[in-house]
């Protein structure tokens, strides 16, 4: 199963699993680009979205900028990464580092 940024979502593979994910809550992961990798631990990574207007239907893209948790301080500006919804772990930080996906050239 796939979401709408093309980021590939585990399935259960036990009935103990399945209820513990539902319990747990679905957790969004998105895909974007690091734009900012200056604070310790914490990088900015820009999301991109498309919506569709509501009067006259042009496609729009809008970007959104959020900062996600990088433990170990791998990623760098330019960098194609997955992040994962988590806990809230600062006032602004709300997110954290799945995977780089690409490496900046």
């Amino acid at each position: 199963m796939s979401d709408v940024n093309g980021a590939t979502v585990n399935q259960p593979k036990t009935k103990a699993e399945a209820a513990a994910a539902r319990t747990k809550g679905a957790r969004k992961v998105r895909t974007g680009y690091v734009v900012s990798d200056k604070m310790s631990k914490t990088i900015v990574v820009e999301l991109e979205d498309r919506k569709r207007h509501a009067l006259y239907g042009k496609i729009m893209r809008t970007n959104t900028r959020v900062k996600a948790h990088d433990e170990n301080e791998i990623a760098g500006v330019g960098d194609r990464v997955r992040i994962e919804e988590t806990r809230p772990l600062s006032k602004d930080k709300h997110f954290r580092l799945v995977t780089i996906v690409e490496k900046a050239k």
